[in-house]
């Protein structure tokens, strides 16, 4: 078996206790505690707690990115659709420690804000792109305004989702469960379905509870 590097440890044991503890709570210390290596062996690899978010920021970056980049022109169907929302739910679950205090974390780590916001905006534009596809293949009936509106809302589902989750099992932040989240951006956008479509979206998201 491939030995893990101890830059890679840190940043999954980061990773592992920013999820479970709150991203404040965790030092250092208490990482190279968990690790039982020397505080000297993880500053050698990392200078600051903050230089271990913002990589791990970077990894979650790096994800979504691939994920929200939806070909324009693309005919996108409801299973591609869930199965979107499904991969992009897992993401943000990966990485929850950013989402349960996101203003306070933001705050605090500067160089992140104007990345998640570009993220947010590349979110919106993912959910335009697949209403659009829906509208084209007929499937959607939605005026302009409304539209914007939904795929805004769509955008704020998705980013305060995890924080409203967290507060049925604040005793337990290792329970997550994504396919509550996919369940209820399907039905944010059901009523907007032709009725075939609602019907088949109501059959696929019974699979989410």
């Amino acid at each position: 078996m491939k030995k893990i590097k101890t830059r890679d440890r840190i940043l999954n044991t980061s990773l592992s206790l920013f999820n479970c503890v709150g991203e404040p709570n965790v030092t250092t210390l208490l990482i190279s505690d968990e690790l039982d290596i020397s505080p000297g062996n993880l500053y050698y690899h990392f200078k600051s707690k903050g230089d271990i978010v913002e990589e791990l920021f970077d990894q979650f970056e790096a994800e979504m990115l691939d994920l929200l980049a939806v070909p324009e022109d693309a005919d996108i169907s409801l299973d591609q659709q869930s199965f979107f929302l499904h991969l992009m739910f897992e993401t943000v679950a990966r990485y929850r420690f950013l989402y349960q205090d996101l203003v306070n974390v933001l705050s605090r780590y500067d160089q992140l804000q104007t990345r998640f916001r570009r993220l947010l905006k590349k979110k919106t534009n993912a959910f335009l792109v697949i209403c659009q596809s829906f509208r084209r293949q007929n499937m959607m009936t939605i005026e302009e305004e409304e539209l914007q509106s939904l795929c805004e809302q769509l955008t704020l589902t998705a980013c305060y989702w995890n924080s409203f989750d967290s507060l049925s099992h604040l005793n337990d932040r290792e329970s997550v469960d994504p396919g509550r989240g996919v369940y209820q951006m399907l039905h944010l956008v059901m009523p907007y379905l032709a009725g075939q479509q609602q019907a088949e979206l109501r059959l696929i998201s019974q699979d989410y509870l």
